[in-house]
């Protein structure tokens, strides 16, 4: 089994390729050791995912990889 991780002082961020618009975009939160907490932005007061870093990296490298293809 897993542990939680406390995310109450999380410092959540968005994508500087996020519109500000309200639209679908995902929040991250630095500063967890191992793991990368990630939470919808349009429902800050639900459930977050907490990846593990590499897991993370791969997700973001394979969302470039596909952005870059044309």
């Amino acid at each position: 089994m897993r542990s939680r991780i406390d995310l109450t002082a999380a410092a959540w961020r968005k994508s500087t390729y996020s519109n500000q618009d309200g639209g679908d975009c995902v929040e991250v939160a630095d500063g967890f050791p191992g793991v990368v907490p990630v939470r919808d932005s349009k429902v800050t007061a639900g459930a977050a995912l907490s990846l593990p870093t590499a897991t993370w990296g791969t997700f973001v490298t394979a969302l470039v990889h596909e952005t870059l293809e044309p």
